[in-house]
């Protein structure tokens, strides 16, 4: 029976060169691998590769030159520490992630954590083309949260607390923004220069912010044949319920009205920005 490569390419298994040669994507969920899986990939490598490991642009891990006829061997033993393939294709890819708030002082959110719940949700699900997920954790960008199809950076909305403060103005340098100014001992905060960045509460030597920590989300981001920066529609979402209300009704704008082989960014181009802003302020007052 000849192989079905399409279905292969589904589950990870892509064509090399090489006569019956694949190169294995695995499914890396935020960048994070644990020790335990590394040790199996590099004994799956040295057993049915040859010998060396890829790691991808978005944080995945590829065995190149499993034979053919081994795949279903490699899966099995891959599986025994549970280390799962990837997705290629026209569907929902691997969700990337940087370290965010659990390790990175600059953090805003959890956003392995949220990798895992946007992963759990969407991956490999069937789309007219690839669709990418990427999180970063706070205004650093890390992650370059725009080049994906959809972006999520790390927010914080911040309310400052006289009560507490001294008036040492370490917040005020902190800003790059320009939205804090000090006036007769009193903070200022500037809605419109705030890019929720966290800054000023993070370098604040008495806590005196009330924080309320969100997301940014960026649409249509593309970086490959086409480069195109995602851009914004609602500033600043204040809860995780909203954010997936909000990624269900983009995924769905996508498979309801992009061609077969469409990118996201250019099925809003020719649908429309404006229609495509509707549905997400929709799903936003939900």
């Amino acid at each position: 029976m000849a192989a079905d490569y399409a279905a292969l390419k589904k589950g990870g298994f892509m064509r090399q060169k090489q006569k019956n040669c694949f190169s294995l994507r695995l499914r890396v969920v935020g960048g994070n691998v644990s020790a335990e899986q590394l040790a199996k990939i590099a004994e799956v490598a040295a057993k049915y590769g040859d010998g060396h490991v890829h790691l991808t642009s978005r944080q995945s891990i590829e065995i190149p030159f499993i034979k053919l006829g081994q795949i279903d061997e490699v899966k099995s033993a891959l599986a025994e520490s549970g280390v799962e393939p990837g997705a290629c294709g026209p569907r929902v890819r691997t969700v990337t992630a940087c370290q965010g708030e659990a390790i990175c002082p600059s953090g805003c959110i959890d956003t392995f954590a949220l990798a895992k719940e946007l992963d759990a949700h969407y991956f490999a699900r069937e789309l007219p083309h690839k669709f990418k997920f990427g999180i970063t954790g706070c205004q650093n960008n890390c992650l370059k949260a725009e080049e994906n199809d959809l972006g999520i950076k790390g927010a914080m909305q911040v309310t400052w607390r006289e009560a507490d403060c001294i008036g040492c103005g370490v917040c005020e340098k902190a800003c790059r923004t320009g939205a804090i100014s000090i006036t007769d001992g009193k903070i200022s905060v500037d809605a419109c220069k705030c890019n929720f960045c966290g800054r000023c509460v993070k370098s604040c030597p008495t806590d005196a912010y009330d924080t309320v920590s969100g997301y940014i989300v960026s649409f249509g981001g593309l970086f490959g044949n086409s480069i195109s920066k995602g851009e914004p529609i609602i500033p600043f979402i204040e809860d995780k319920e909203k954010l997936f209300r909000v990624c269900d009704a983009a995924v769905q704008f996508f498979a309801d009205h992009a061609k077969p082989g469409e990118r996201f960014k250019f099925t809003l181009d020719r649908v429309g920005w404006d229609k495509f802003r509707n549905v997400i302020l929709e799903a936003c007052s939900a």
